[in-house]
């Protein structure tokens, strides 16, 4: 896990300190900020990857389509650039994209402040295999079927595609 700085914030999203990664996790905070994305085709299906099993938390689990940590210094959106061209090579610059909404864990009940986007596209991304294993184009009422029948997700991973996306 690499570790990198991040910015520690206050109930309204402003920054007020910073912390070593491992000290956020260690310290159980969630009060740093995160971004998300969805992939979604034209038939309104998710792209839904599975992580790595090398992975430290939620190995092998279903995952947002990208998903990572704004780090210190860093806004929302250039973290949403970074990530997505770092896991699934994508220029965001070159697909029609969204911001869906921001989240927080007071409101929102999620592990963290987030910026959550969308990505329309019908070609599957070319994804790092570092990061993910396999992938499925999935309806909302197909992933949470998945969940019914057993299957395990990143912890927000629900609440989001429940969110902006129904059932």
């Amino acid at each position: 896990m690499q570790d990198e700085y991040l910015d520690l914030v206050n109930e309204n999203d402003e920054i007020i300190g910073t912390k070593l990664r491992s000290e956020v996790y260690a310290d159980h905070l969630s009060n740093f900020r995160v971004i998300n994305v969805f992939v979604v085709n034209s038939r309104g299906e998710l792209w839904i990857p599975r992580r790595t099993a090398n992975k430290r938390m939620f190995p092998l689990c279903l995952d947002m389509s990208t998903g990572g940590h704004v780090e210190s210094g860093e806004t929302y959106d250039q973290a949403f650039k970074r990530e997505t061209q770092e896991e699934l090579n994508i220029d965001t610059d070159k697909f029609p994209n969204r911001l869906l909404g921001h989240l927080t864990p007071a409101k929102d009940n999620v592990s963290a402040f987030m910026q959550v986007y969308e990505i329309k596209t019908d070609e599957a991304p070319k994804y790092n295999p570092e990061d993910f294993t396999e992938y499925f184009w999935l309806t909302p009422n197909d992933f949470f079927k998945r969940l019914v029948e057993g299957e395990k997700t990143k912890g927000d991973l629900p609440t989001l595609v429940r969110h902006f996306y129904g059932e």
